[in-house]
Order: structure tokens, then sequence, then C-alpha cells
């Protein structure tokens, strides 16, 4: 049996592994994982895949613990169907995603095997196929949401292997502990991350110490971006270190107000899978096609207003008149993570700068994709397209440039945290002064 690892990067709690491993048991056959990294993903840097890589070695130990077989190979020796050649499986499973590459090559490689191969939709709670069609916002997707959410909301097993994986004589698998990008060509403009470490220990890690210090003020203190108030888990849940199953289940269990339980929980199961039914239902999902017809029509009405206008090189320097704005740059590009609530201002703010709303969608994509740990992400995409063409939100009072797109601005964003704190604090990051505490990552 063969589990092709490619989204959920973890060996807990994994409901596509598990189901491979009861597979395999079933038919008395040993289970092997494969995770073959390549270099092909569109955006991706050297802090994605050094984050990526840092997640290998823990997977591997936990397989080891269950009995499983792992097999790590990288770019060019990637190829899923010439490792099934040389294994010969009765079966083959592999995780889902809905972005457009790697459901490209998941197309390729049913055409190409020559067994079974099924996939699990691993990276949510309830199956996104099962809302059926792009729902048009979180209040449609809710009330599907939470009818399923009791078949689905249950621990997923972390089920051993009966039959141990022993691997066959020369047939080639890396160590654990590989650096998979060597000698790769690549991108390597954006430096590794040094205030996240990659893999399931380091999540787990994260999580406890939410649930005991974060998850209780979540209600209050969850849109501070100058307060530690949030999980910071979503580079772990981009990656698949860590399961939404794990979190959601942790966070029921927790000692914490249920309002705080329950606003948490939104987040990560209803906006969360929202943001993944976009991406599936949606072919224009990264770009400024995917906005609602109302939408285009208002952004259309005020393209030619007269606007303040940076260069996407003065954006991705931050080198705006607006400190808060220049302060959330400076945060992904040295942490490659940004706090969420200043995710929308930083969005809004490219659209009112930019010549035109398509611009300003490429720009934002861009910069997403480039420096956030969690670009490339359903999340990222919702995110962009709330933010500048209104997708899952309403329309409101027509206003220059914005047309019916929510507006934020300096002033009414500055008082609803300590802005000024904020901004300090990003600077000290930049200059890596260490005096001014809580830099909110």
């Amino acid at each position: 049996m063969v589990y092709w690892m490619q989204r959920a990067h973890r060996a807990l709690d994994n409901p596509a592994l598990e189901v491979a491993v009861r597979a395999a048991n079933i038919l008395r056959k040993p289970c092997v994982v494969f995770l073959a990294p390549a270099p092909l993903y569109p955006h991706a840097n050297l802090r994605n895949y050094r984050f990526l890589n840092q997640g290998i070695l823990p997977i591997a130990r936990r397989l080891e613990e269950r009995g499983i077989g792992f097999v790590l190979r990288r770019y060019p020796y990637h190829h899923l169907p010439r490792f099934c050649q040389e294994v010969k499986p009765a079966l083959v499973i592999a995780d889902e995603n809905p972005m457009r590459e790697p459901e490209r090559w998941r197309q390729l490689a049913t055409q190409q095997l020559r067994v079974p191969f099924w996939t699990v939709d691993a990276d949510v709670i309830v199956p996104s196929r099962l809302l059926m069609k792009e729902q048009y916002a979180a209040r449609t997707a809710r009330p599907i949401v939470q009818r399923l959410l009791p078949e689905f909301l249950k621990p997923v097993g972390n089920t051993r292997a009966k039959v141990p994986w022993e691997k066959p004589d020369g047939l080639l698998a890396l160590r654990p502990d590989t650096d998979i990008t060597e000698d790769w060509t690549l991108d390597r403009s954006v430096m590794p991350s040094s205030f996240f470490q990659g893999g399931t220990d380091e999540a787990l890690k994260r999580l406890k110490a939410f649930l005991q210090d974060g998850l209780a003020n979540y209600v209050k203190d969850r849109n501070r971006p100058d307060l530690d108030a949030t999980s910071h888990l979503s580079p772990y849940l981009h990656f698949g270190h860590l399961g939404p199953h794990t979190v959601a289940l942790a966070v029921q269990k927790a000692d914490a107000p249920r309002a705080a339980k329950e606003a948490f929980l939104e987040q990560l199961i209803v906006r969360r899978e929202l943001a993944v039914n976009f991406v599936l239902f949606n072919p224009d999902y990264d770009s400024f096609e995917c906005a609602e017809p109302w939408a285009h029509k208002s952004l259309a009405a005020h393209v030619t207003d007269a606007r303040k206008l940076y260069s996407e090189t003065q954006l991705e320097h931050a080198q705006t008149h607006d400190p808060l704005w220049n302060a959330c740059q400076q945060q992904v590009v040295v942490t490659g993570w940004m706090h969420n609530f200043v995710r929308m201002y930083w969005a809004k703010k490219i659209l009112e700068w930019s010549k035109t709303p398509a611009q300003a969608y490429r720009t934002a994509v861009y910069l997403n994709d480039k420096y956030q740990l969690d670009g490339r992400d359903p999340n990222g995409y919702a995110g962009v397209a709330w933010a500048i063409v209104g997708k899952h939100d309403r329309a409101w009072a027509d206003r220059a440039i914005f047309g019916q797109v929510r507006y934020m601005s300096f002033q009414s964003t500055s008082k609803k945290f300590n802005s000024v704190r904020y901004v300090e604090q990003m600077r000290a990051l930049v200059e890596g002064r260490t005096e001014v505490r809580g830099v909110g990552i």
C-alpha cells in the first residue's frame, strides 16, 4: 500500500494515512509513505522549502513508531508512477488539494497508474465536496458545515501497521534529514524564517501554548496585532504539519470560556473551509476575475478615479507614506507571517494605491505567495479576494476607488488596537532590537 504524501505532511491524525494503513491491514500488506518534493511549485522559494524540510524528520519518526515505511526522494527522482513500478502496490492513496498545480499532478497520476488510486480530503474536517458548489459567504456555508460537523469531527486515529515494511534492496530512499533543496534552482532571495520552525512537534508546542495562554482571551485580544494573542498555527496547517481535527478537538477540551472556543472554531472550521470551498469551485481563485458581478461593475465604475500610486517594488520594500502598512509588510518579510487583522488592511491599501483593481490583485497575490509561510493557500487567496473584490462580503456604500467594496482607513484601523506600539515593534524587528517585546508572532 502506497500513501503519496503531498499536502498533509504529518504522521499524526492524518485521515489519508489512516485510510492507507487500515486498507493495508485488511489486505495484510505493508504500508509505505512516499514523499518526494520538487522545486516546481509556483511562487515557492527557499523560505517555504526550508520550513517543509524541517517537518520531514518528525514524519519519519512517527511513521517508524507505527510500523509504517517511509521513502523520501527529491527532484528529479520524484515521480510517483516510477516509484510504484518499483514497489508494485495493490493500491495508491493520496491527500487532496484544490490548488491548480497539485490537482494537475493528481490527474497525471490517474492517467499513468495501473492500480486503483484513491484520494482523501485530509486538510479539512467536513470533506470539501459535500458543500456541493461555491458558497456565496460564511452565512451560506455555516449551516452546511455545522450540520455535517458531528459526523466528521471525531478522532482520526493513528492505527499501527500489522505488516511491517521492509525496504527492498537497492530502492532509492534518502535520509529524513537530507537537505532536499541542495543543488535546486529556486528563488533564494527570501531567507528562511527564524521565527517559525517547521514540523509536527513544533506545531504541537504552539498549540499547547495557545490553549494555556491565549485561548481564554481570544475574543477580546484576537484583533490586537500588538499582542501575542493568536495561535500562529496557519503555517503548520498550510503545510499539513498539524491537522484541523487535532486542533479542533483540543480546543473543545480546553479549559476556556465557551465564547472563546466558539470564536476560534469559527475561524478554524467555517472560515477556513469556506476558503477551501472557494478555491475548489472557482478556477479564478488567484485572479481578479473571481469577483462577483456587483464588485466587477462597482470597481469598473471607479477605475479612472484619482489615486496615490506605488510601484510593486516600493510596496515590496515597505516604502509608502503609511507607517501602519509599512509595519505589516515588514512583519511578513522578516517573519513569514502577518497578523490576520492587518492582512485585510494591507490588501485593501494595495487596491487603493494601484492603477487598477486587477493590478492590485496581482500584486497582493505576488507578495502574499512570496513572503507568507502560509502563502499559496486557500486562506490567503480568499483573504485577498475578500479585501480587494468583496468576496464573501456584501456591497457597501459607494465611495471613490473602492466602489461598493468595504473600505478600511488608517484612522479607523489604528483606533482598534495600539497601532503606535505595533509599528514600533516592527521597527525593532527590522533593526534587530530586542527591547520591545510582544511582536505579535
